[in-house]
Formats: C-alpha cells, sequence, structure tokens
C-alpha cells in the first residue's frame, strides 16, 4: 500500500518531541487545549479513534517560468499534519491549515499547503528529484501519504538573443544559450521563421557555443531570428530578436565648379554634392557637412585689341611696290578680348605704273627658269641618288642576316656551353624559340624557369651551397620536373661542391621540400622584387615534420612555433626565420605610421598547414597608458614587393587571417599563411602616441694613438634586435659600448631629438662642434626610414698625455622626455667588451625539433582539450580559459577552428617560451574548478 501506518498509542508530550517543537512552546494539538492546561500522564479510556485517512493527497507538480507551486493534502482524523520534503521537516510557520468537521462521521478534517518555489528546487544537489509527502497524526498513529515530485516544467534559456541595430557590412553577434537537457539539445536559428544554413549562405557562421554570427551585415539581413533548442523530448523557442542593417548617409562627389558669375572683376563660383552615396536607410544618420561649397573669383575684364600707328614705307622693290607694317599691340588683346579688325599689311604701286611693262618680262622669263643644260643635269643627279639607295638598303640587309646568324649560332653555343660548364651530360632539351627566358652564356639555367606556380622567395644556388654543400632534401618537388637526372656542379674560389639531384626521388617515405637547393642564379625572379640574405645572426632553419618545433634567432626576441600537427602526416619541409636587413627591404610604413617591429620573413610560403602557427616579433610601442594611443596594423608583403594590410588590432572580423595577441614588449601572431610581415602604428587621436626608444653611447677602442676623438649616440628602437644590429655595427668599425643603453620615450609631438654636449674640461679638450647642439628630425626617427641614427661629437685634446675625460651629454626630445650620459673614462685604458646581450650559453637555442619544443606534454594537451572543447552552459569552456589567460580580445577567431582549447595552448606556449613554466596555466585551470586535469598535470607533468 501507499501508506504507512504507526499503531504506537503516543503521549502528547513524545508527539512534540517528535515535531521538533523548541522547549518553552506549547504543543497545540486542537483549539479545545489552552495553554494554561496540565495534560495528564495517562488518558482515560475511550473508544479508539482510527487512524488518519488522507481525502487528498500531494500531487506531482510542475513549475512553470518562476511561479512556485502549492502543494495540499487533507485527512481526517487528524489532531495535526505536516509536509516533510526531501527528508527534513517543512518550517511550521510555512504551512497554512483549515480545520473543518465532517457532517456525517462527526470526525475533525484537517487540510495543509505549502508553497514550494523554483528557488527550493534548483538548490537541490544529488540525483533524486525534488519531493514532498505529509505525515498525519491522531491519537491512534501516524499515517504518510505519498510522495509528491516537484520538477521545473519547462527550462528557459540561459541567454537569448538581443534585438540590436548594426551599421550595413558591420559584424553581428547573437548569442543564445539553450536549456539543458538530456539528451543535449540541438539548435537551429531561424530567420523570419525559415531556417539557417551556413552551407547555404557563407555569410552566416554558427559555432560550436550555439552563437550566430553573421560575417558582414547586409541589407537582406534585416529581419526576425529565433533560436531554437530540440531534442527527442521537447522543443523550445527562445524570445525573437528583430536586427536592423541601417545604412548612414554618404556625399557623392563634388560636382564641378560653376563659372565665376561675374562677367568681370569679383563674383563667387559653386559647386554642390548629394547624400546619395548611400542614401540613408532603415534610421541611418544623413551625412554631415554643408551640401555646397562656395568661393570667391575674380574674372579678368576683357582688353580688345588695337592698331598701332603704320610703319614708313618701305624702298621700292623690283615689282614696282612697295609696302607697310601695324600691329596689334596699341593694346594687345587680353583676358579674351577681340582681336584686331582690318589688315596688317598694306601695298601699292612706287611707280604710278611705269614698271608694267619690265613686270610682265620678268613673269614670262620666270616661266622658263631652266634651260637644255641645267635639265640634263638635275635629271642625271636624280639617277646617282637613286643608285645610292640601293646600294644603301643591300648593305643593311646583308648586315643584318649575317647578325642573326650570329645570334642563332650564338644562342646555341652559349646554351651548349652553359651545360658543359654547370652541369655534367644529361638529358636535357635544349630551350625552344618561344622561351622567353634564353640562357645566359655566363650563368647556369634557372632550374625555376618552369615552376611558375611556385610564388616562394627563393635562396641563391651559391648561397645554398655554402650553408650546406650536399644537403639538398628535395624529392618529388614540381621544379625539377623539366630535369630529370641532373647533377649539378658548382665551383668557386673557396670550395668545390657537387649536388647530386638522383632521378627516383620519389621513391622517399616522405616528401621534403626545400627552398635551399633551388634559387636564381644571374638574375631575380621576375614575381619578387628582392632576395632573402642569409645574414650570420639574423636567420635560422630546421627541417620539420608532423611533430612540429620552434624557430628562434638568438638575441633579437624573433620566434616562429609550429605545433604538432601543423606540417600534413608524412612530409618534410625546410622551415627558415629571417630577419629582413633594413637596407635591403623596403618598410611597411607609410603616411603617419610608423614601424614598431623587425620585418620578418619565415617560409617556405604558400605550403599547406592543418593548423595555425604562432610568429613572435618584438616591438617598441608603450602600451601601459590607461587610454590607447596606438592603432596597430599587421602588415604582410605581397610577391611583388607591396606591402599589404593584415588586420588591425580591435578591428577584427571574421574574415581577419590572423589573431594578435598583444604583450608589453612583444606581440604574437596565429597565422596560417607564412611569408613576410611587420607591425607598424600610428597615433590615435586625441592622445599622442609614444615610442620606446634606446640611446646608446659608443667611444673608439682604447687605446687612442690621435688627438681627435669622438663619441657616437645611437638612437634606435627598444628591441633587442635593433640593440644588437647596432653592436655588430660598432665592433667592425672598432668602437666599444661605454655603459648600458638608456630609455628614451619619443612622442609623437613632431618634435625634433636635440643632443648636447656640456662641463667639458677646456683645459684639456676642446669641441669641435661650432653650434651648442645637434638635432636629428623628428621624421626620420618617426618614420625609421634611415638607420641606424646617430650624431657624432667630434672632440680634440690638447696633447697626447691627457687620458681622462670627463663631461656630460644630454638628449631629449624638445617639449618631451630626455637623458643624461654622465662620462668619466680613461681613453687609454683597454676595457674588457661590454654588452647589454644575454651570453651565448644563456640564450635559447636556435631550432628545437618535436616534443622536445613544448612546454606542454601532448598527453596532457590532448586531455586538457578534451575536457575544455565541448561547449559548457555555465561556461566553464575554453572561454573561460581565454580569459584567465588574457586571450579573450577576439574569441570569435578561437571559436572558428576545430579546436579552439589546441590554440589556446599554442599561443600559450608561444607567449612562455622563456620561462618554461606551467604555473600560469595550472592557476588558470584551477579557477576553473578543474581539478581532473590538474591531477593529470602533477602526474604527467612537472607542474
Amino acid at each position: 500500500s501507499h501508506k504507512t501506518s504507526c499503531h504506537t498509542h503516543i503521549s502528547p508530550l513524545q508527539l512534540c518531541d517528535s515535531l521538533l517543537i523548541p522547549m518553552g512552546q506549547i504543543c497545540h494539538f486542537s483549539s479545545d487545549y489552552s495553554e494554561a492546561e496540565v495534560l495528564p500522564d495517562s488518558f482515560p479510556s475511550a473508544p479508539a479513534e482510527p487512524l488518519p485517512e488522507f481525502l487528498l493527497e500531494p500531487e506531482d507538480a510542475f513549475i512553470v517560468k518562476n511561479r512556485p507551486v502549492q502543494m495540499r493534502c487533507r485527512a481526517s482524523p487528524a489532531t495535526q499534519i505536516y509536509f516533510k520534503c526531501n527528508g527534513e521537516w517543512v518550517n511550521q510557520n510555512d504551512h497554512i491549515t483549515r480545520e473543518s468537521l465532517d457532517q456525517i462521521t462527526g470526525l475533525v478534517v484537517r487540510e495543509v499547503d505549502i508553497s514550494v518555489s523554483r528557488t527550493q528546487v534548483e538548490e537541490l544537489f544529488g540525483l533524486e528529484d525534488y519531493w514532498c509527502q505529509c505525515v498525519a497524526w491522531s491519537s491512534a498513529g501516524t499515517t504518510k501519504s505519498n510522495r509528491a515530485y516537484v520538477r521545473i516544467a519547462c527550462q528557459t534559456f540561459e541567454q537569448e538573443p538581443l534585438g540590436r541595430e548594426v551599421r550595413l557590412e558591420q559584424e553581428v553577434l547573437l548569442q543564445c544559450r539553450p536549456p539543458e537537457g538530456m539528451p543535449a539539445a540541438e539548435v537551429d536559428w531561424l530567420k523570419n521563421e525559415d531556417v539557417i544554413d551556413p552551407s547555404q549562405d557563407s555569410n552566416f557562421l554558427i559555432t560550436i557555443d550555439h552563437d550566430l554570427i553573421i560575417k558582414q551585415a547586409r541589407l537582406s539581413d534585416t529581419a526576425n531570428y529565433t533560436c531554437v533548442a530540440r531534442n527527442v523530448v521537447a522543443k523550445r523557442r527562445s524570445s525573437t530578436a528583430t536586427l536592423i542593417v541601417y545604412v548612414s548617409g554618404g556625399w557623392s562627389s563634388w560636382t564641378e565648379w560653376s563659372e565665376c558669375n561675374a562677367q568681370c572683376g569679383r563674383g563667387w563660383q559653386r559647386r554642390t554634392r548629394s547624400c546619395t552615396n548611400p542614401a540613408p536607410l532603415n534610421g541611418g544618420a544623413f551625412c554631415e557637412g554643408p551640401p555646397f561649397q562656395r568661393v570667391t573669383c575674380t574674372t579678368l575684364c576683357p582688353v580688345d585689341g588695337g592698331w598701332t600707328e603704320w610703319a614708313k614705307w618701305s624702298a621700292c622693290g623690283t615689282e614696282c611696290t612697295h609696302w607697310r607694317s601695324r600691329e596689334c599691340q596699341a593694346p594687345p588683346p587680353r583676358n579674351g578680348g577681340k582681336h584686331c579688325s582690318g589688315s596688317m599689311m598694306e601695298s601699292k604701286n612706287c611707280t604710278e605704273g611705269l614698271c608694267t611693262r619690265n613686270k610682265k618680262i620678268s613673269i614670262e622669263h620666270a616661266s622658263h627658269p631652266l634651260g637644255p643644260g641645267m635639265g640634263v643635269a638635275v635629271y642625271a643627279g636624280l639617277v646617282v641618288a637613286l643608285l645610292l639607295c640601293v646600294i644603301l638598303a643591300l648593305c643593311v640587309g646583308g648586315l643584318a642576316y649575317r647578325r642573326r646568324r650570329r645570334h642563332l649560332h650564338g644562342d646555341i653555343t652559349d646554351s651548349s656551353s652553359a651545360l658543359t660548364t654547370a652541369f655534367h651530360p644529361g638529358n636535357y632539351k635544349p630551350p625552344r624559340q618561344d622561351n622567353p627566358h634564353p640562357l645566359h652564356p655566363s650563368a647556369p639555367p634557372d632550374l625555376t624557369a618552369t615552376a611558375g606556380a611556385f610564388r616562394g622567395p627563393l635562396f641563391s644556388l651559391q648561397q645554398a651551397v655554402n650553408d650546406s654543400p650536399h644537403k639538398i632534401p628535395m624529392t618529388t618537388s614540381p621544379l625539377l620536373d623539366p630535369l630529370p637526372s641532373l647533377k649539378i656542379k658548382v665551383y668557386n674560389s673557396s670550395t668545390l661542391s657537387s649536388l647530386e639531384l638522383p632521378a627516383d626521388m620519389g621513391s622517399g617515405d616522405g616528401e621534403i621540400l626545400s627552398l635551399k637547393s633551388v634559387g636564381t642564379v644571374g638574375r631575380e625572379r621576375e614575381y619578387h622584387s628582392h632576395t632573402l640574405s642569409r645574414e650570420p645572426g639574423l636567420s635560422t632553419s630546421a627541417t620539420m615534420g608532423n611533430l612540429g618545433g620552434r624557430l628562434t634567432i638568438p638575441n633579437t626576441g624573433v620566434s616562429l612555433l609550429v605545433p604538432p600537427g601543423t606540417i600534413p602526416q608524412g612530409k618534410f619541409y625546410e622551415m627558415y626565420l629571417i630577419i629582413n636587413k633594413w637596407d635591403k627591404t623596403t618598410l611597411p610604413s607609410e603616411g603617419s605610421q610608423t614601424v614598431l617591429s623587425p620585418v620578418v620573413s619565415c617560409g617556405p610560403s604558400g605550403m599547406l598547414l592543418n593548423r595555425p602557427v604562432v610568429l613572435t616579433l618584438p616591438h617598441c610601442a608603450q602600451l601601459d597608458t590607461p587610454t590607447p594611443d596606438w592603432t596597430l596594423t599587421l602588415k604582410t608583403q605581397t610577391h611583388q614587393g607591396a606591402w599589404e594590410e593584415v588586420l588591425t588590432v580591435g578591428e577584427e572580423t571574421l574574415s581577419s587571417p590572423c589573431y594578435l595577441q598583444l604583450e608589453e614588449e612583444c606581440c604574437h601572431v596565429l597565422m596560417e599563411q607564412l611569408g613576410t610581415y611587420g607591425l607598424v602604428g600610428q597615433s590615435c587621436p586625441p592622445q599622442p602616441a609614444c615610442k620606446r626608444l634606446q640611446l646608446a653611447l659608443f667611444a673608439p677602442r682604447a687605446p687612442c694613438l690621435s688627438l681627435d676623438y669622438s663619441l657616437r649616440i645611437y638612437c634606435i628602437h627598444d628591441t633587442p634586435h635593433a640593440l644588437k644590429e647596432v653592436l655588430d655595427l660598432e665592433r667592425s668599425l672598432g668602437g666599444v659600448l661605454l655603459e648600458d643603453p638608456k630609455p628614451l620615450l619619443f612622442k609623437d609631438s613632431y618634435h625634433n631629438l636635440r643632443l648636447s654636449i656640456h662641463d667639458i674640461p677646456h683645459t684639456h679638450w676642446r669641441s669641435k662642434l661650432l653650434a651648442k647642439y645637434q638635432e636629428i628630425p623628428f621624421y626620420h626617427i618617426w618614420s625609421g626610414s634611415q638607420r641606424p641614427l646617430h650624431c657624432t661629437f667630434s672632440l680634440e685634446r690638447g696633447s697626447l698625455a691627457v687620458s681622462q675625460l670627463t663631461c656630460k651629454i644630454c638628449v631629449r626630445q624638445v617639449e618631451g622626455e630626455g637623458q643624461i650620459f654622465q662620462l668619466h673614462t680613461d681613453i687609454q685604458e683597454t676595457l674588457p667588451p661590454h654588452s647589454p646581450l644575454p651570453s651565448g650559453g644563456t640564450c635559447l637555442p636556435s631550432s628545437q625539433v618535436g616534443p622536445y619544443a613544448f612546454r606542454l606534454p601532448d598527453s596532457i594537451r590532448q586531455k586538457i582539450c578534451a575536457s575544455l572543447d565541448a561547449p559548457s552552459a555555465r561556461g566553464c569552456d575554453w572561454r573561460l580559459l581565454a580569459r584567465s589567460l588574457g586571450f579573450d580580445r577576439y574569441l570569435n577567431y578561437f571559436a572558428t577552428k576545430p579546436s579552439p582549447t589546441g590554440v589556446l595552448l599554442d599561443l600559450w606556449e608561444a607567449c612562455h617560451q622563456g620561462d618554461a613554466d606551467l604555473v600560469s596555466l595550472a592557476t588558470a585551470l584551477e579557477e576553473m574548478g578543474k581539478s581532473e586535469v590538474l591531477v593529470v598535470m602533477t602526474t604527467d607533468g612537472d607542474c
């Protein structure tokens, strides 16, 4: 039976104890007892009262939204009824009791109500649902009712999409967190009640967190959006969010200036424009500014020309006439004035008709100018000229024919000589006549001439031989398809090496591509404006496969992290990392932009990556200000040498191919396309931005044997690479660093950098500087177009016996910050070389390949990804990890990756390559409550 009866007779005092009523209170069993009555030890014998019988038992209920449910029970006969929920008695004050008398049986009927709220149900911990039951007492014993379960009827959405207004082509994020359920709900998005399919419209993207992202809002995207969650049990719809895509108005181009409205003198001109490019739509803002412009104009008054006086008559001519002239110069026509009307010359007979007959005779004589002898001479001259033209044409044709024969023969000779000079005999076909790149007679043939599909920067053959004389790890590369079974011999003055390329190169297990083995000799590639130089200390390379690795250029702060799985299984690539020298590359800055990092090339470019790599670049932007002063832009260089913008920090969209993580002294770039990159920036109004510079003071190496002595102060970027470049330059010039470089904040204020020298002991030293100070122009420092920037203070000592030099050098920006060098040195004392760079034993290795390149073991990485990749309704997933690590500036970049947690861990590896510490990651996981992952890290890792 559903009822449980207890037939033991209990006293009222025992009943009070069982109800857990506090001492000092009176137990009220019915309204017949008063507080002053004393209960007897035993009841007088009376007819046995039956056990309570429930006339109404509590029923299962569901909480709808936040409305509490009422639980009710009714029993007779019953002296008391109380509710018990989840094994605990409900407080007496929470009961609402009603009592009546059954007219038929005469027994007391008691009814009790309680209220159960949503909060009570949600705060229950355990596997069992929230339940309540009634317990009724009578003198005969107790009776319990059935259990009634209280459940939340409809799980509501934890986060629903919100309507908003966005401008055209703006990225839109509509969030949706469906209710939890078993099994997990599938989420669809409706646009005006039509299901959105991202495979049909690429402008839509649904993330793994069920958010809807509209990459670029279009006018057609103005609609009502609804998030629908469904499983096999139920289907729920979120509230509808209305998205309005508005278009702010834009001005059309200005019309041409109208004609000046004044015909003569001062007037005005007008031009107009309209707010139709585009016209404002859906509440967009109207164009700002005036629709017309008016400027003053001055029209010069026209001046008509006037004749001068007639000149004197000329002498009488052979034709019996004389003439005179005049000019239109009194005044000349100006500003569109009319020209003089009439004739400029006037003539008349000067003999009053006496020369008429002589004129006729002369005319008859002029009609027969040539006699018989003169005609023969003319015809003979014409024949001779014709013969000379024919002979000259024959000579020119013969020369052209001989030159063409020599050119064709020379091509064949040059091709054969090139083959015999640079190659062993092989199966090589001579070039066709339509080949646009014939072989040069003084250089080997270009092996990449037919590899037009490859567009990466190439090293030269000569450089490849110097780097690795017998290492050509190239197998099935398409670059060598036209020349099978070639054996290349490269000779120079110091080395003799033979590079063999077997014909069966495709038989290896893996596919290895190397850019060091093939290059351009004798000419540059047409599609690349410069060649990548392998300067010592500015480049590194390693052969990597599916296990990945890390490339680091020591003492520069530049590195490239290739995570495991980036390179396809079974393939190997010769990865390289190069810092481009400033004098061999074009700078990415333009206009008011300034270069903030070294220009770095990583490759091979064009290779297919399965996941992003992380490129680390040092920068010199001052970022610790409370307000953002910089607009930072990452740029890449095309194969033609032009610079293109990749992304602007803070303006990322789903179409941005990279993610840039900023730190105080460096930045880490997640990217899937290798190439040449550089970071530039410009001030973000109204505050001017500041660059971090270093001031390095150098002097000649002791002992100094001359009376002249010079001090050089360099103004360089506050990056390890810039300081290393200056140290190498001064080492070649015989200079030494006198003390550690001093920092200087250089403000974008258009003020120059001023340098001056003070407190020179004039009794022994004399400054050759005629002015009081020197200045480095602001633009030279801000643009970075001239490197390295320095000023020289030339001094002269009185005699060779003077060895002590004490002075003060002040360097400051006009109306800005500055630094002072207090110099006290002995120019004859040989000091040990001083370098602020770390020694070779403390720097990171230039290349690490395989698992040793990563701090986090692969087993721990996989368990962390498995625990955090799946979205959690409470947000305890990869998104919380990104916020804990400080990588949450643009979460949509990670949301589009197959494993967001894996990309976050790759970025963490790049950010912590120097400290090699798992504490920061362990702390983030501990704050997230991921104790099971911490146990794995403690067991498998070195936390």
